[in-house]
């Protein structure tokens, strides 16, 4: 199903519609979509937290503040959703989201959002029909956003007309719509392969060195690859991440000797190759087979270089598209061209640690993408969203 695996943010204001909200959750939760309900103080006045909650399996806010004092965050709400669905959506909201009157949460989680946004609107007919509302209505089709129209049928008041919600199958099903049409698979017969997260190079039984990367810019990448019809094969160092779609063959490593020999298990039949993972540089000459005591002040490790497995991808190219990724800390552009160059990559993705919210373990990444005649820089986005515009990317270098 085209919603299936999609993050949906569904946003309840304060109308006697909220009713409707749980056989909404209920159909998308059906249909393989993970739900996040928030709402406005008011639409406590009409359905409960708790049975939101258990429908949707999650927490429902309605603060921006929890009761033992932490914060939910409107931005990572509305950085994490593939769509925002703002229903019922009363004239009191829309006129809010319109006109950038943030005074709670739902409004500050929908003013944080980079995704497509729904308004299914409800109230009586004459605030439906009244000049604000339809031009409120028209500013936000303006703004890029899917009017769910309301139906006509008996209202709250005990007048007939326009102003109901729209059934939760229609709304449903305007979303559906949207993916379906979105979502080409514009990678159907591809196989990708996709390295993740960090290695670890053993010292002995117990110690290793290591890196701070979560692997988490590499799920996305595959995630997204899925989405878009490819065959996903995904080599990932130790992580806490998880993936599980069929259509994607997930292998497990620790180490980059390990990591490599993977790789080349299937490169030759790769016609995209992804190398995000952060390969530890150095390894340790020798392994101690037994835990080093602790008993001197200092303790000498010599270390090895590990062999270059985006290098070597590159030396054995012979008709996939590389990717290469490339965290820098100064001198960042010209140490990612001259990677571009040196490993013979047909793009690279730069992301420095200067920039805040960019790099290991965060949800966030701001990147620019390198190839040998074109550059382009993103704005900070969530690691969802980053991955769409590598492969959007890449794709249009693989039209040329």
């Amino acid at each position: 199903m085209s919603i299936s695996g999609k993050k949906i943010l569904i946003a309840v204001s304060g109308g006697i519609a909220a009713y409707k909200i749980h056989f909404l959750i209920r159909d998308f939760i059906k249909k393989g979509a993970e739900v996040q309900v928030i709402m406005t103080p008011d639409a406590e006045n009409f359905v409960t937290k708790l049975s939101l909650s258990t429908l949707s399996k999650k927490p429902v806010y309605s603060d921006f503040y929890g009761d033992n004092g932490t914060w939910n965050s409107h931005v990572e709400l509305g950085l994490w959703a593939d769509a925002i669905i703002v229903a019922p959506c009363t004239a009191n909201t829309l006129a809010k989201m319109t006109h950038g009157m943030c005074d709670n949460l739902v409004i500050a989680t929908y003013m944080s959002a980079k995704c497509p946004v729904f308004i299914a609107p409800a109230m009586d007919l004459d605030m439906y029909a009244h000049p604000s509302t339809k031009q409120n209505l028209e500013m936000a089709e303006d703004f890029g956003h899917i009017i769910i129209p309301a139906e006509n049928g008996e209202l709250a008041s005990g007048l007939i007309g326009q102003g109901r919600m729209a059934e939760p199958e229609t709304i449903s099903k305007a979303v559906e719509d949207f993916f379906d049409l979105n979502n080409k698979k514009t990678l159907e017969g591809k196989t990708v392969l996709i390295t993740a997260g960090p290695t670890y190079e053993a010292i002995d039984p117990v110690r290793f060195i290591g890196n701070h990367s979560s692997g988490k810019m590499g799920f996305s990448l595959a995630e997204e690859a899925v989405k878009r019809g490819a065959k996903v094969i995904l080599i990932s160092g130790p992580s806490s991440q998880v993936i599980n779609d069929k259509n994607v063959d997930i292998h497990r490593v620790t180490s980059a000797k390990e990591m490599l020999a993977k790789v080349f298990e299937f490169y030759e039949n790769v016609d995209i190759a992804i190398a995000s993972a952060a390969v530890a540089d150095y390894a340790p000459k020798e392994v101690a087979l037994e835990k080093i005591k602790k008993n001197d002040d200092n303790l000498i490790i010599e270390l090895i270089k590990n062999p270059d497995i985006l290098k070597t991808m590159g030396e054995k190219k012979t008709h996939q598209f590389l990717v290469g990724f490339a965290l820098e800390t100064q001198n960042e552009e010209e140490n990612a061209k001259a990677k571009l160059q040196k490993k013979n990559l047909d793009m690279i993705v730069l992301n420095s640690l200067r920039d805040k919210g960019a790099g290991f373990k965060n949800d966030t990444n701001k990147i620019k993408i390198f190839t040998k005649t074109d550059a382009i820089e993103f704005e900070l986005k969530s690691k969802e969203n980053v991955a769409k515009d590598i492969l959007d990317f890449a794709e249009s270098q693989l039209l040329k």
